[in-house]
């Protein structure tokens, strides 16, 4: 990675400015500092909170587990869902959102980036509520396409209806977030989300299988304590921004098309992004469910929540990356904004790698957390032998993603995405039809996340965030 990054300065040159003076100390320290340990203070707090919120969902699967396998198949048509709210409101709009603000103080348009706290709120309470609306609706034949029957499809219902009702809060709450993260302060949002997640270590036992005068209420109840979650944190975060402690502010504004623009010209694109993994996913669960039934999609399921653990542990460095690449781009400093994306990147790849070899040697030691039904851990370690050689390419792919969205510039990765599920389910349907066995399709996985880190990291490598306009740098 640092061979590669070395490489490209000088096929993009630049006169680097000299320091303003009149720039926020945060700002100058994104323009400024030395980008390593710059790239670690921010992300630290940052990976600290993504693991909190990741871990929502293992605390829950954890429960559920214990209600047996139909519970812990249900939730498993759910969670690509729960998960696409999560990477769209946080990482394709959020990131977005972070880029634009980002964009507009490295600029040192301030008046621009204060309005994009009420046009960022605007877009993703629409955003939210239209999703809710549509999984309340359509909710049942969803989840039967995915391969959801009988019990396992009722506690899917259960669980889903609760959650969906209540996605709301987690729109706001991360439409927030963004607003702050896109100033470089990392350390609030994360202290707010591990609140958040620390709430549901007692609750979601408590309202499951309930105590005392609290009625035990099933799988329903994991969804209850995940909503009063995403509650407490919208909380936590309007009362940060409203209190004026935040650089940018929330301030009565006319909306502007050009500001609606700046966080929907890059987050449309990402949307896509995140839809292809979750698709990825929940389409190939589907395949799954066609020869292996209920506890084929549990192992598998519960296999692939390690995947998910990767998404918002690369967004702890992501969200650094967005503000950073976004900064620096602003400014005109192209070199420092590839510079910091490689070293990101190199960093995400050794993470990732490490984790899915880990899995791949010890799969069990992953899977007993949530069960021991011989039909779930089989599948569940097939798709982890196949698939966890090749989370490092999955990594790195998706922090150069996150670099690339504070370029605005995300026709690469959408691309590498494509090919991606392209890969995993047209491949994998072919191993499926030829052997009637899960096996082909995990490989097929595998293969896919190789193609999308080196596809992207060829793309920026080879400057295509300065071949033309970016597609979100309108006012930039």
């Amino acid at each position: 990675m640092a061979a590669v990054a070395r490489t490209i300065p000088a096929a993009v040159p630049e006169a680097v400015p000299a320091a303003p003076t009149r720039l926020d100390p945060r700002t100058s320290a994104l323009l400024y500092a030395p980008i390593v340990p710059l790239l670690l203070t921010m992300a630290w707090p940052n990976v600290v909170v993504m693991l909190a919120q990741a871990s929502t969902g293992l605390i829950e699967t954890f429960w559920v587990s214990r209600l047996g396998t139909d519970a812990l198949a249900g939730m498993a048509l759910v969670f690509p869902g729960v998960m696409l709210m999560q990477m769209i409101s946080a990482g394709s709009l959020g990131g977005a959102i972070s880029s634009a603000i980002a964009r507009g103080l490295g600029s040192r348009r301030t008046a621009d980036a204060d309005a994009l706290v009420v046009h960022a709120l605007i877009v993703n309470a629409a955003l939210g509520i239209a999703a809710s609306v549509l999984v309340l609706a359509f909710g049942p034949e969803l989840y039967r396409a995915l391969g959801g029957r009988g019990a396992s499809l009722d506690a899917a219902l259960r669980y889903s209806n609760v959650v969906f009702a209540g996605n709301l809060l987690l729109w706001i709450m991360n439409a927030l977030a963004s607003t702050v993260r896109g100033t470089g302060n990392m350390l609030f949002p994360a202290l707010v989300v591990c609140g958040s997640a620390l709430i549901l270590v007692p609750l979601s036992p408590l309202l499951i299988f309930g105590y005392g005068p609290v009625p035990a209420l099933g799988i329903a109840g994991g969804g209850v304590a995940m909503v009063i979650s995403f509650a407490a944190g919208a909380a936590a975060m309007a009362y940060y921004v409203l209190s004026g402690r935040s650089i940018v502010r929330l301030r009565a504004s006319a909306l502007r098309r050009r500001l609606f623009g700046d966080i929907l010209g890059a987050g449309a694109v990402a949307i896509v992004s995140s839809v292809q993994t979750n698709a990825t996913i929940g389409i190939t669960t589907a395949l799954v469910a066609t020869v292996a039934g209920p506890a084929g999609v549990a192992g598998y399921g519960t296999g692939a929540r390690l995947e998910y653990l990767l998404i918002p542990l690369v967004f702890g460095l992501g969200a650094p990356l967005v503000a950073l690449v976004g900064t620096n781009i602003g400014a005109g400093q192209r070199q420092r904004a590839l510079r910091i994306a490689f070293i990101g990147g190199g960093i995400a790849f050794a993470m990732t790698e490490a984790i899915g070899i880990t899995a791949a040697l010890q799969p069990r030691a992953w899977l007993s957390l949530f069960g021991t039904d011989p039909g779930m851990l089989a599948a569940g370690s097939a798709y982890l032998r196949a698939v966890g050689p090749f989370y490092g390419f999955f990594g790195l792919g998706l922090a150069l993603y996150f670099a690339s969205q504070g370029a605005g510039r995300l026709g690469w990765p959408l691309l590498a995405g494509f090919l991606r599920m392209l890969i995993a389910i047209g491949g994998g349907w072919l191993a499926l039809r030829a052997t009637g066995s899960p096996q082909g399709l995990f490989v097929a996985l595998g293969l896919g996340m190789l193609t999308y880190g080196v596809l992207v990291t060829l793309a920026v490598a080879t400057g295509s965030w300065f071949r033309g306009k970016p597609r979100s740098a309108a006012g930039a």
